[in-house]
């Protein structure tokens, strides 16, 4: 038995893992098992306490790179760093990425995950050409776009159509490996909406929160775009880590209000205009190893949210009053927006505001989670699943309104239910 858990710590299980090394390995006898990629998935779609896991990190081959076309075909272990560190150099990248280059491509497929282009880029599923999937029943299909109803139960789907044993997916051409970058420092959230509203074509686009500031200064933070432009790129560059878990009294309601008041006096009043590496723009904590140690041992939960434009601004300010009345935040709090790009039946995005922040792991925090969730479906938004593990069954089932397209998919490919994981019984995505 072996002992999986998720990035925020705060959810494990221990279960009949195996790691093979080889696809082939991987395929023999395969009867249904829950997929764990890297590990990097906050909540538990990718637990499954008691029972059978199926480990594909090491299954991280590229099969090939058609320079014609873009189009890079891998096995489903294959890391977004693994693809900055070989092409990123040369100006090819995978057009959609997460806030982290440690997402294997099969996970973040399996979240349909979306980045901090969404408005005009979408999600990964998008650029998705066709991949092979190995069905509970041992079946392998090679699936496109066009074969509608798998290909959006599986993009998104959480790992429970089966085992994704091939992607290919169209990457993107760009002049170079260097972004330039514009920061700008908001006093509160109109600010905050208005500096949003006027960079809305930007290509990269993504603002830190100061989700603890209250009174006038409720909503006040630094927002940042970029801009691809030419230039050699170093895709790792220096790193550091974060060797021990923090005490559990590090993070309180001073220190990290003490942190943020520093975090956005780093911005001048009057702006800062610079370049940098992509991958510094797309993945910044990535540059500091290990870094949910931070959050001691008990871990922490993330909430992202997406409530629609439409009535948006006031759900926010409702948000973050209940929040910084909380004293219950971090400092890691980031409010961007989204487009109506999606690709799954369960995929996240929808055209409005995405608020994500970390909550540590402290008593009355289910509590605030609940209450952030209730606020949530009132308005017509939705919880991303990638980063949740404290959402109720009721409350998921009212925020995805193709749900049950999806579960007619599960019935007929998995009526045993062999892809079963945490998060599905949580849920009751099956029914």
């Amino acid at each position: 038995m072996t002992v999986l858990t998720s990035w925020g710590r705060t959810l494990r299980a221990e279960c009949d893992a195996k790691s093979p090394l080889f696809m082939a390995q991987a395929q023999t006898g395969f009867t249904g098992a829950c997929i764990y990629g890297n590990g990097r998935s906050y909540g538990d779609c990718a637990l499954n306490p008691g029972g059978r896991a199926l480990v594909t990190q090491a299954l991280n081959r590229v099969l090939n790179f058609d320079a014609a076309t873009g189009i890079l075909q891998v096995e489903p272990g294959v890391t977004f760093h693994q693809i900055v560190t070989q092409w990123l150099p040369s100006g090819w990248m995978v057009p959609v990425s997460p806030g982290t280059g440690f997402a294997t491509l099969g996970g973040a497929l399996a979240n349909d995950v979306h980045g901090k282009n969404h408005e005009h880029a979408g999600t990964l599923a998008q650029h998705v050409t066709e991949l092979d999937l190995l069905l509970p029943n041992g079946s392998q299909h090679t699936i496109t776009p066009a074969d509608e109803a798998l290909f959006r139960a599986t993009a998104g789907g959480l790992g429970l159509t089966g085992l994704i044993t091939r992607l290919a997916i169209k990457m993107e051409k760009l002049p170079g490996g260097r972004v330039r970058v514009r920061r700008k420092r908001v006093n509160n959230l109109d600010d905050f909406l208005a500096a949003m509203a006027e960079s809305a074509g930007a290509t990269h686009s993504v603002g830190w929160i100061d989700a603890l500031a209250q009174g006038a200064n409720l909503g006040r933070g630094i927002w940042e775009t970029g801009e691809s432009i030419p230039g050699n790129t170093n895709p790792l560059g220096p790193r550091l880590m974060v060797p021990f878990d923090f005490p559990g009294w590090a993070l309180n309601s001073l220190s990290v209000k003490a942190f943020n008041a520093l975090y956005w006096r780093r911005v001048p009043p009057g702006g800062a205009e610079f370049s940098t590496d992509l991958v510094r723009l797309l993945y910044p904590l990535d540059a500091l190893l290990h870094w949910n140690r931070i959050y001691g041992s008990r871990g922490f939960y993330q909430f992202q949210c997406v409530v629609p434009f439409a009535g948006g601004d006031r759900v926010l300010r409702d948000m973050l009053t209940v929040i910084a009345k909380s004293g219950q935040a971090s400092f890691l709090a980031v409010l961007k927006r989204l487009g109506g790009g999606r690709g799954g039946y369960l995929s996240f995005p929808m055209p409005g505001y995405t608020l994500a922040l970390d909550f540590p792991n402290k008593p009355g925090i289910a509590e605030l989670y609940g209450r952030l969730c209730a606020m949530t479906r009132d308005a017509g938004g939705r919880v991303y699943l990638a980063k949740d593990g404290l959402l109720t069954a009721d409350m998921f089932q009212s925020m995805y309104p193709e749900l049950n397209k999806f579960r007619v998919v599960l019935r007929e490919i998995d009526p045993e239910r062999r892809m079963e994981s945490a998060m599905a019984r949580r849920l009751k995505i099956y029914g």
